[in-house]
């Protein structure tokens, strides 16, 4: 294969990922989900330290582990004896990040009919996040709670793989990092021990193109507004 089909293989695959929030139940074949999880891990680690940890959960152990987290997610007395472990976004938002931030919920929400102010709407679309948008497989990722700031840079390339290797073979992604606010209840089901800590979590499966969540297409940058050239 010539340097300039391999080239437009490469782009095409980064260009056409995205977050997918509906997913047909079509099964994902085991072999698949590790043959997509090797290839990522080719990801480059500092001092090859490859400080990702895995667990795929399907079937009735995720369905189990979908019905608490949304019965904790909706009810407020619950939900209030939970807490972030690690601060994903930062404690007061600025110009520009704060207005992506708000463009992506207004362009979701308008998607789904969802109107400004309907609180309810949000969150029970917000919910979803916890039944891995009918994904059939969920992944969870965690790292060793001694690795440090360098290995959380790490881990983003690892996932970025697994997400481009998953989208190479047909199959969409979504990463969540909504699970993260129920560690303790993730790390009971899947008996997680104390000395790892919760990255992410992630739905994986086939579109289903019908879901009109699914159109959405966010905006991006382009390089010339944050890239600067120094000779």
């Amino acid at each position: 294969m010539e340097q300039a089909e391999i080239t437009r293989i490469v782009d095409e695959v980064i260009l056409e990922r995205r977050s997918v929030r509906g997913f047909l139940q079509t099964p994902v074949r085991k072999e698949t989900v590790l043959e997509i999880i090797d290839v990522a891990a080719r990801a480059p680690s500092g001092t090859n330290t490859q400080p990702w940890q895995v667990i795929v959960v399907t079937g009735e152990k995720k369905a189990a582990l979908s019905r608490e987290l949304l019965e904790t997610t909706l009810d407020p007395l619950r939900d209030a004896e939970h807490s972030q472990e690690y601060a994903y976004y930062p404690d007061k938002w600025i110009p520009p990040y704060i207005d992506r931030r708000r463009k992506v919920g207004y362009d979701l929400y308008g998607l789904l009919g969802i109107a400004k102010g309907d609180k309810v709407g949000m969150e029970r679309q917000f919910a979803r996040n916890y039944t891995f948008f009918d994904a059939p497989v969920g992944i969870f990722f965690m790292i060793a709670r001694v690795m440090g700031q360098g290995s959380w840079l790490d881990y983003g390339m690892f996932l970025q793989n697994v997400m481009i290797a998953a989208k190479a073979r047909g199959i969409d992604t979504c990463p969540q990092a909504a699970f993260c606010k129920y560690h303790r209840i993730i790390a009971r089901h899947l008996e997680i021990p104390d000395d790892q800590m919760l990255v992410c979590g992630m739905a994986l499966g086939y579109e289903d193109q019908s879901k009109i969540e699914n159109t959405l297409r966010t905006e991006r940058e382009s390089a010339t507004s944050f890239t600067r050239f120094i000779a």
